[in-house]
């Protein structure tokens, strides 16, 4: 199940929502929220709930034990043996087909290939999962004590399958305890609809424009960088959009989860970028991986790197998403030792005409490379006119000037200008609270209709990320 269904908005939610309000004891909520997030789950995915099941006992005991060790050698055993636990699912349900695809194709043998299906969002809650367990030997927090309160941390369905990736020590106390006021709710379901609309009414748009371009039979220079951007578009309203829904469900039901987005695309560098874009991946691989590695301390260079490495093969199964996280971490140390530094040296206009082309470059063919996951180096070659068979043609002019309007106002909406905008308009026109409030239900009204509009019409519509 997604949230991008009229399933989902309307008959999942349409049913949650007064079975858990009129329950009155929190206990009796919990249980509600972990059943209804099992069966969202299980929709198509049955047998990998006793997958997670058997995630959340095993880091739960493992929790428990960890809090009790007085000594640090047999409290770090523990911690071994779980995060290789988690590791290892994660690693057999999501790498083996790669591991011996990759391994008949370099050393000609004959592995079997196992047709593994993964289960959906494994990479985000195997994280969550990990962040509890090494959180409770850093004595950070102490072990949960009721596995119910574990495993609807782990399963709760509003950022179960592409995140954000919830830190244990961010929501600890918000699990026994929540309070969930009409402000707080209205204001979620405003969070809501924002992210719906940008999964269906761009993100959506944009993926048709991108396939239109790449399945012109005439290869041109244009329809190549014109579908690499539109992706651009496209994984950050989807990916953003479904934080926007996860965060506003959330809110809906009394948690609150930090923030994963920070308009990205206002950045000028690929540093600045990642510390706007995803942000609960870059601080889960700072906090458990770079930091202890020595950080800036000792062996900077190597761990940005490896930490990189890491980055691209959290992403997918293939060896794409690799050279995107290499490619990265090439650009971060470039930036760290030479960029950065040269940018302050020179006039201030030539330094940001400078830096916004150099980061539009980057992060175009960035997720160029993510995006060709088969023939790689040939796709990219396209990019920088190797192979192309015209700089342009009528077709590929006629897509562009089909998805113009898409195009010019996914990038507006991409950056800060239209909240900075709303927000001068409502000081100079000194809105009160009430008309704000009315506004914006009103918003969201118009929002949520629109979309479901748009949905009916367009069909099934699964998210870029839910297959990481």
């Amino acid at each position: 199940m997604i949230f991008s269904s009229e399933f989902f908005v309307y008959f999942f939610m349409a049913l949650l929502f007064p079975v858990y309000f009129l329950a009155k004891s929190t206990g009796a909520r919990k249980i509600i929220l972990i059943v209804f997030s099992l069966i969202f789950y299980a929709w198509g995915e049955p047998f990998y709930v006793f997958l997670m099941f058997f995630m959340v006992a095993a880091n739960y005991f493992a929790g428990l034990i960890i809090d009790s060790r007085r000594s640090v050698a047999g409290a770090r055993i523990w911690l071994a043996a779980a995060v290789t636990v988690d590791l290892l699912i994660l690693c057999v349900f999501k790498y083996t087909g790669l591991f011996a695809e990759t391994l008949n194709n370099v050393f000609h043998v004959g592995v079997p290939v196992p047709a593994i299906r993964m289960p959906i969002g494994i990479s985000f809650f195997t994280f969550q999962a990990m962040s509890y367990v090494i959180d409770v030997y850093r004595r950070d927090v102490r072990a949960q004590r009721s596995f119910v309160n574990l495993l609807l941390y782990v399963s709760f369905f509003a950022q179960l399958i592409a995140g954000p990736i919830v830190r244990y020590k961010d929501i600890e106390s918000q699990l026994d305890e929540r309070r969930v006021r009409l402000y707080d709710f209205n204001d979620g379901v405003f969070r809501f609809s924002v992210g719906f609309a940008k999964k269906i009414l761009i993100a959506d748009k944009c993926a048709a424009a991108v396939t239109s371009l790449y399945a012109l039979p005439n290869v041109t220079f244009v329809a190549r960088w014109a579908g690499a951007f539109f992706y651009a578009l496209q994984i950050y309203f989807d990916f953003s959009g479904y934080s926007d829904m996860a965060i506003g469900l959330g809110k809906m039901f009394g948690f609150r989860f930090l923030e994963n987005f920070r308009h990205p695309y206002a950045s000028s560098s690929a540093t600045e970028f990642w510390r706007r874009w995803h942000i609960s991946l870059g601080t889960f691989f700072r906090d458990y991986v770079y930091i202890p590695l020595g950080g800036n301390r000792r062996h900077h260079l190597f761990n940005i790197m490896f930490v990189w490495l890491l980055t691209g093969f959290w992403h997918g199964a293939s060896w794409n998403f690799v050279m995107w996280g290499v490619f990265y971490g090439i650009l971060l140390i470039f930036e760290k030792k030479f960029l950065l530094d040269f940018l302050t040296r020179i006039p201030k206009v030539v330094s940001f005409i400078v830096s916004k082309f150099y980061f539009i470059f980057i992060t175009v063919f960035g997720f160029a490379i993510f995006y060709f996951t088969k023939n790689t180096f040939v796709s990219l070659g396209y990019l920088f006119g190797i192979g192309v068979r015209s700089f342009t043609d009528i077709f590929t002019n006629s897509i562009i000037a089909s998805n113009l309007f898409l195009l010019i106002g996914g990038i507006i909406l991409a950056l800060p200008a239209v909240p900075w905008l709303l927000k001068k308009i409502g000081q100079k026109l000194k809105v009160s609270y009430g008309l704000y409030r009315y506004s914006r239900t009103a918003c969201e009204i118009a929002l949520i209709i629109l979309s479901t509009i748009s949905l009916v019409g367009s069909g099934f519509s699964p998210f870029l990320y839910w297959a990481f």
